[in-house]
């Protein structure tokens, strides 16, 4: 079996290859004029998953000979974008690929900003999402943005006969595609999951002649595919409905979304690492022991791995889903961000400062602190922030048996301050 998916094989190197698009890749249109002449400007391609935006910015690449980066925003960052943008500095044309370049935030496409406008560097995004609302107004003007249309069911069905037809490796195989309704729609318009799952049906089939028909696809798809793709657009759509479901409280469904991860061969520790988050975002105080469960659960399916695996993030994820929910900590710690933010460096009272030199304690550093071990029930009266926002509450305990007995606490000791 080829170690390069069928959807990689069989990307077009010429924009006359490509299917789909017409609007782009005619010879009459903007975008083919200016490969064929080298000078392709900084631009931001908008469509469906699976319906040639990488395809398109490996053909400019080809097409205009020019040094090319790829980089992914899922994985990338500042330091990345820079370490690109010097190699450009001393190369001639450089053209930088961004996939889902929507998951780039602020900071991150501000560094783009520069190289764009002084030329250094050619910038390709690819985004699934509107980028009049995903990407910087600044970083959009300086590009052209290109919109991708949905692929038809003739254009789906010309992919397959062209791959049938021209792939080396499926071409030694006596494929029969008799029916074709299960292939288009699973791969649900995604032309890199249609190719994808044809070759995952002709290798499941196995047979000489190898008969295609919709039975044998649906069959297959749920087998070995669990209709899931790591890389697309629905790894993300069953990560939400995944971390929903255990939010929302329901282990049946938590449980549901975990098995097609993991059927469809998930990352062990993506799944562990997004419980750990989810165990203090969304359970917190109101049950501190999912967090220590949820981290247990980290470590030990990096030590098991798959199979056996599989139980221990079951346990975690139906655990989490059955206990009390609180997001009090989240917002305390987005509420004082914000407050920072918004406040700057706000200078800390005299008595917390620390005082390890002469001139600090002449300066009055620490010298009304008061040691709450030293007084009843290890507690005094004291005021711990700035004096711009004394006062201020920031943790507002949840309404749930746990929090509700620090909120008895917290109420018992500040006597009405903070609003407890």
């Amino acid at each position: 079996m080829n170690q390069i998916p069928l959807a990689e094989r069989m990307r077009p190197h010429r924009l006359e290859d490509l299917i789909g698009q017409e609007h782009l890749s005619s010879p009459s249109s903007f975008l083919h004029k200016a490969i064929k002449c080298g000078n392709v400007p900084s631009l931001i391609l908008w469509g469906p998953p699976g319906v040639g935006k990488t395809t398109i910015a490996n053909i400019i690449a080809n097409e205009i000979k020019a040094p090319f980066y790829t980089l992914s925003a899922v994985s990338s960052g500042v330091k990345d974008i820079r370490e690109v943008i010097e190699k450009a500095k001393f190369q001639l044309g450089v053209v930088l690929f961004i996939d889902e370049i929507h998951r780039f935030n602020k900071s991150q496409q501000d560094a783009l900003l520069g190289a764009v406008e002084k030329g250094t560097i050619r910038l390709i995004g690819a985004t699934t999402e509107n980028p009049s609302f995903e990407v910087n107004a600044a970083l959009l003007s300086r590009c052209q943005v290109f919109t991708l249309n949905p692929l038809g069911r003739s254009e789906l069905e010309a992919m397959v006969k062209q791959a049938l037809d021209k792939d080396i490796d499926l071409k030694k195989k006596k494929v029969e595609l008799q029916e074709t309704e299960a292939l288009l729609r699973l791969s649900g318009g995604d032309g890199r999951k249609l190719l994808n799952l044809l070759e995952i049906v002709i290798d499941g089939i196995n047979q000489d002649p190898c008969v295609i028909t919709n039975d044998i696809v649906t069959e297959i798809a749920q087998q070995k595919v669990a209709l899931y793709d790591k890389s697309g657009e629905q790894h993300y759509d069953i990560i939400s409905a995944f971390i929903k479901s255990i939010r929302g409280s329901d282990p049946n469904a938590a449980v549901y979304w975990l098995a097609r991860m993991i059927e469809g061969g998930e990352d062990v520790k993506f799944i562990a690492r997004r419980l750990v988050i989810l165990a203090s975002e969304d359970i917190g105080n109101a049950n501190p022991n999912a967090l220590l469960l949820a981290t247990n659960c980290f470590e030990a399916v990096k030590i098991i791995g798959y199979p056996e695996a599989r139980i221990i993030l079951s346990q975690c994820v139906t655990y989490l889903a059955s206990s009390p929910k609180s997001n009090a900590a989240y917002l305390a710690i987005n509420q004082a961000q914000a407050l920072v933010r918004e406040k700057g460096d706000l200078s800390v009272p005299l008595h917390l400062r620390n005082a390890p030199t002469k001139l600090m304690k002449d300066l009055n550093y620490g010298k009304e602190y008061k040691y709450s071990h030293d007084y009843e029930g290890n507690f005094v009266t004291q005021e711990f922030l700035p004096d711009e926002i004394k006062n201020l509450k920031l943790y507002d305990p949840g309404n749930n048996a746990r929090e509700n007995e620090l909120r008895k606490y917290l109420k018992e000791k500040w006597k009405g301050k903070y609003g407890y």
